[in-house]
């Protein structure tokens, strides 16, 4: 169960910075594709080394928090069908990464962002939906087509050319292990782990096997020093930081909501790209944005709670019949 926050009439009710914290994670990814052009380096071995840098600061995080943890005699140890679970999303945390980039070259850099990432939240609903937790609400249904059409429109520009059959179902698988590890990750936060060991364990196990495809995309523009900072950034700021954030807000954002707050990114790199980079946007692009903003606003909003019943207390109006 996601932790709480306590009203004093011991009441629970869930922080409301949580979504905050998603959409602080998805403005940092948003940021990477900018800051990637800073560096003369292949898409892969980019990515690679990011999740590499990323991955191996998070581990050590992580590593350091279960020490403490082990002398406090605190914190929770997950049994081995969750250890089996972080190890399988480790697997797709990297997995994701291959599948993207070779459904982005297939497919093209539209099309395929697209796909991926417009794919991730309904994945995300339904997987979540089927490992037991709550059914999305029709609102968060509503609002996330919105935001996924949303995303769709600023991405393509309204233009859908180019699509490869092979391309659009890498980007759909890649979109389903971005699900998986969502998942996985909200079960463990949600079962007592600490959300930094969680993410640890997740991308400290990705940065194990995305070494050797760093090696193979060969690692010398790392030698240069546009290179060494674009992806210290890349890993520190848009995997390390971002990720621990994400985490942060699975601990009270339902992981269907989160993954669609996550649509967030390809706004915030669109502008970026208008701001930092003089890229322009078409009138179709730019009503795909705010369409997309509309969706993620109303999923941030926190749900009508049902009023308690109020206890009988027999007074002397009450029991005249009057109300």
């Amino acid at each position: 169960m996601p932790h709480c926050v306590w009203l004093s009439d011991n009441r629970p009710m869930k922080s409301r910075s949580g979504p905050l914290a998603v959409v602080a994670a998805a403005v940092l990814w948003g940021t990477a594709g900018t800051a990637g052009t800073l560096a003369s380096a292949g898409s892969v071995s980019l990515a690679a080394a990011r999740l590499v840098l990323g991955g191996a600061l998070l581990g050590a995080l992580a590593l350091i928090a279960s020490r403490r943890a082990r002398r406090t005699a605190h914190g929770n140890v997950p049994g081995n069908a969750m250890r089996w679970a972080l190890v399988l999303g480790a697997v797709a945390v990297a997995a994701y990464q291959l599948c993207f980039f070779a459904a982005v070259d297939r497919t093209g850099v539209a099309i395929g962002t697209v796909v991926a990432i417009g794919s991730g939240p309904v994945f995300t609903g339904l997987l979540s939906w089927l490992a037991g937790q709550e059914r999305p609400s029709g609102r968060w249904a509503l609002a996330t087509a919105a935001a996924v059409a949303g995303c769709a429109v600023l991405v393509t520009g309204g233009g859908a050319g180019g699509a490869d059959a092979a391309g659009i179902a890498l980007a759909l698988l890649g979109g389903l292990l971005y699900a998986f590890y969502a998942v996985v990750a909200a079960r463990a936060i949600g079962g007592g782990m600490e959300s930094g060991t969680v993410m640890g364990v997740m991308f400290g196990g990705a940065a194990v096997l995305m070494l050797p495809v760093l090696v193979l995309t060969g690692p010398a523009w790392l030698a240069r020093p546009t290179g060494l900072l674009t992806a210290l950034y890349l890993g520190c700021a848009t995997t390390a930081l971002a990720y621990l954030l994400y985490g942060r807000g699975l601990r009270t954002t339902p992981v269907a909501t989160a993954a669609t707050l996550a649509l967030a990114e390809p706004a915030v790199a669109a502008l970026l790209g208008v701001v930092a980079l003089r890229e322009h946007l078409s009138l179709v692009s730019w009503a795909g944005l705010v369409l997309l903003a509309l969706g993620l606003v109303v999923v941030a909003l926190p749900a009508r709670a049902a009023a308690p019943d109020a206890p009988a207390v027999e007074t002397p109006t009450a029991a005249a019949g009057t109300r």
